[in-house]
């Protein structure tokens, strides 16, 4: 059992040192292993547990990036850092 434990939370530490385009490219291989229908129970368990992780993981990472998006705009002969609007559309959309 604590092997196992030491195990998922190695996954979890490798998961988080992916860049996001390669938790997509895992993320997608995991998701091929499941629909080819091979997998016994406990292995497609354990696949799945692995995708909920590495998705968890590049929600975050997406909502990182996109925190960091802001759109320059020069007002008064000054230039503005502003949140991206699209955030705020989406943000105002999701409340609604």
């Amino acid at each position: 059992m604590a092997a196992r434990k030491k195990a998922k939370i190695s996954d979890k530490d490798e998961a988080s040192a992916l860049s996001f385009e390669a938790a997509i490219e895992r993320l997608e291989g995991l998701v091929d292993r499941l629909e080819d229908g091979e997998l016994e129970l406990e292995e497609s368990l354990a696949v799945f547990e692995q995708g909920v992780a590495l998705s968890k993981q590049c929600a975050s990472k997406l909502e990182s990036a996109e925190a960091k998006v802001e759109q320059l705009v020069r007002e008064g002969g000054k230039w503005l850092a502003r949140p991206f609007e699209g955030a705020i559309e989406e943000q105002e959309f999701e409340e609604s």
